[in-house]
Formats: C-alpha cells, sequence, structure tokens
C-alpha cells in the first residue's frame, strides 16, 4: 500500500458521527474574553474521549467559530480551505496524535508562512505531542481560550516525509522504523485493552524490550531490517541492518523516557544497530537518556540533523499509522506555535 492510500484509509476515521454534521457548523456567537477572535474547529470524532457535540452548542469566549468533523480526506481538506479562507486566528485539533498528523498534512499547502496558533484537545488513544506541550488530560477549549488570552505559546516543528514520486508529503512527531513497528503493533493490543496514552506506550515498550531479550538469534526482533541512510553532506547511504530508527522533534516523550538523550530543540535521532547488544545494561540506560561514548561504542547513536534520507525495506510509522517503506527525505516541518497551559 502507498503512502497516498493508506493515508486516505487514515483520514476515514473522521466517518460515522451523528452528532456533528459532515458541513461546517456555525457556533453562536458570545462575549469574547481576548478580543474578536475566530476558531476553527477540526473535531475526530472517534477519538477516545473527543467533545465535538459541545461545540457545536456553541464555545464560550470566541466571537466566531466554525465546526466541522470530516468524513474524508477530501472533506477535510475542505474543511482546511474554508477554515484559511475565512482568515482564522486559531485552528483547534481535538483528537490524538493521528489527528494531528493528518490535520497537519492536508493543510500543508494552506499556511505557507502564517500559521494559526493551534490548540490541541487530548481526545486520542496516545497523545505524545499533548504531553510533550504539558497538555492535561481535561484541557478544554475554555482552558485554551484563557491560555490564549495570556499569550502561553510555544513553538514545535513536525517531522515531514516525503518521497520522490512528488506525492503531498506527511507531517507528524514521532517517526520510527524498525522494531518501533512492531511495538506500535503491540501498542495497539493495549488499546483494546483499555490501556491508554503512557501506560500503553510502557506496556508496548516493555513486551518489545523482553521479546528482544528472550527471542533467541534467530528472532525476528533481534535481526532488524535492512535500512540505508544518509545525513546531509554524507555520501553513498550507510547500508545495514537497524534494530530501531526514530526521529523526532518532540522535547519530551511518555512516563518521562528519554531515547533521544538530553531535552533540546531541533530534529533527533536514534540508530540502533542490530543485533541490539546487552539490552538488560543498555535499554535502562537509554531510555533514561544516556549519551554516553560506551553507548555509541555498543551500537547505540544519537544524532541530531535537521534533515536525512533513508531507504527501508519494510515500511514505518509516523505518529501510530503504518505506511509503506521506500526511499523517503525525512526532514524537519514548518515552525508551528502551539497554545499550553
Amino acid at each position: 500500500m502507498n503512502v497516498s492510500s493508506q493515508y486516505s484509509a487514515s483520514t476515514l476515521l473522521f466517518a460515522g458521527v451523528d452528532s456533528l454534521p459532515v458541513a461546517l457548523t456555525k457556533a453562536a456567537p458570545t462575549a469574547s474574553a481576548v478580543g474578536p477572535l475566530k476558531v476553527g474547529i477540526v473535531c475526530n470524532p472517534k477519538s477516545h474521549l473527543n467533545r465535538g457535540a459541545q461545540y457545536a452548542a456553541g464555545v464560550p469566549g470566541a466571537d466566531s467559530v466554525l465546526v466541522a468533523a470530516p468524513r474524508t480526506r477530501t472533506a477535510l481538506a475542505e474543511t482546511l480551505a474554508t477554515f484559511a479562507a475565512r482568515r482564522i486566528d486559531l485552528l483547534v485539533i481535538d483528537g490524538g496524535d493521528g489527528t494531528v498528523r493528518d490535520v497537519l498534512t492536508c493543510a500543508e499547502h494552506l499556511w505557507k508562512g502564517v500559521w494559526p496558533d493551534i490548540v490541541v484537545i487530548p481526545s486520542g488513544k496516545t497523545n505524545a505531542l499533548a504531553i510533550d506541550l504539558g497538555i492535561p488530560t481535561g484541557w478544554t477549549l475554555s482552558d485554551a481560550l484563557a491560555a490564549t488570552a495570556r499569550g502561553r505559546r510555544v513553538e514545535r516543528r513536525p517531522v515531514e516525509v516525503a518521497r520522490s514520486d512528488g506525492s503531498r508529503p506527511l507531517r507528524g512527531f514521532l517517526f520510527g522504523a524498525g522494531a518501533f513497528v512492531k511495538a506500535t503493533e503491540l501498542a495497539q493490543h493495549t488499546h483494546r485493552a483499555g490501556a491508554f496514552n503512557g501506560v500503553a506506550v510502557g506496556l508496548a515498550l516493555c513486551w518489545a524490550v523482553l521479546q528482544t531479550m528472550f527471542g533467541g538469534a534467530g528472532s525476528a526482533w533481534r535481526k532488524g531490517s535492512s535500512m540505508g541512510l544518509r545525513l546531509p553532506g554524507g555520501g553513498d547511504p550507510d547500508q545495514r541492518p537497524r534494530y530501531l530508527l526514530l526521529a523526532s522533534a518532540l522535547r519530551s516523550l511518555p512516563l518521562g523516557l528519554k531515547p533521544f538523550g538530553r531535552p533540546r530543540d531541533g530534529m533527533k535521532l536514534l540508530a540502533i544497530d542490530a543485533p541490539p547488544r546487552l539490552l538488560p545494561i543498555t535499554a535502562p540506560a537509554l531510555l533514561a537518556g544516556s549519551e554516553s561514548p560506551w553507548m555509541a561504542r555498543m551500537g547505540f547513536h544519537h544524532l541530531d540533523a535537521a534533515s536525512f534520507e533513508v531507504t527501508l525495506d519494510d515500511g514505518f510509522i509516523l505518529d501510530g499509522e503504518h505506511f509503506d517503506g521506500g526511499t523517503l527525505s525525512v526532514r524537519q516541518g514548518p515552525v508551528l506555535s502551539f497554545v499550553v497551559p
């Protein structure tokens, strides 16, 4: 399955809602606490805790509110184009990491240079971006409007994944390949068992480490995946089996895990050679943020790069969704301003 067809499938998560119409709904104007404010809300009705029906009834603290629950990729793009034409001040994304990815991907050509401020209402099964931004689970749009009035904002840059065929690049906040694909599949099972957010991430991670440690020399977890990695200014891709490849511009991850080392801005990479060595020792050190030279000698490589190229025989994960592999250009996306508590 190619990226564009998989993307279409992922946006169908917006289907099947009766609480909101497909078209934009104009909420009743209310007194604003922050001056004239035009708000556009994209609600994923299948997100774990979405509040879509509440928005359609009116949003206190905003002068003009447009609410939409798009059912398809085309409808999502049309919704965002309408928001851009109306010159919204605030783009609200009610959903999880996958909803944020879909919105940023569909809107890549609409707000070149000057994006509206963005509010994330964390209502998905995993909300890594919201955790990084310090947004609590119970955060509401009223809370966000009050934070907007106080000028509470931070900047983040998504990871942009592009192919050479000219198809629309994907935008998200956590890119992973190799064992990360298998670990994400395990996380989906924990969701069905009722575990969400950091709990799901922790359970999947623990299971992945155990599978790797006790799977034996021929284990699919240990043998890794063939990857060709080329950094800016490099020559031919460094082709070798790798256990895992991660990239993100987030400063922190759920459960306080620090696979990229010390918190810092910019896009960070973690590349682990296959098979991973001395996991009972290296795994705890890695997740605690160690960047010691001995980790690199064991095949755990921390890198900082604004862009890189990777060739994957297998697929990759971007914010919880699986996409086909191939030759990819991975780079930093635009600077985005997020409203935070």
